[in-house]
């Protein structure tokens, strides 16, 4: 998902796609220990994205109190 996108989401819908990014890297990790070589690039792209809605919100947050 492109962060233009992301920045359009409300800080609810925001808060949703971390619970489902943190669901898909749990589930990534464990593919990854059966062995799936594919789980790797899925993991890593999964993190960034994370990363990048956490500070999306972040900055949000400052907004706010500044």
């Amino acid at each position: 998902m492109k962060v233009s996108d992301m920045r359009e989401m409300s800080g609810e819908d925001l808060n949703t796609r971390i619970g489902e990014l943190t669901e898909q890297i749990f589930r990534a990790r464990f593919k990854k220990s059966l062995g799936e070589v594919d789980a790797v690039k899925a993991i890593r792209e999964n993190k960034r994205e994370l990363a990048r809605v956490r500070t999306l919100l972040r900055e949000r947050e400052l907004e706010i109190k500044r």
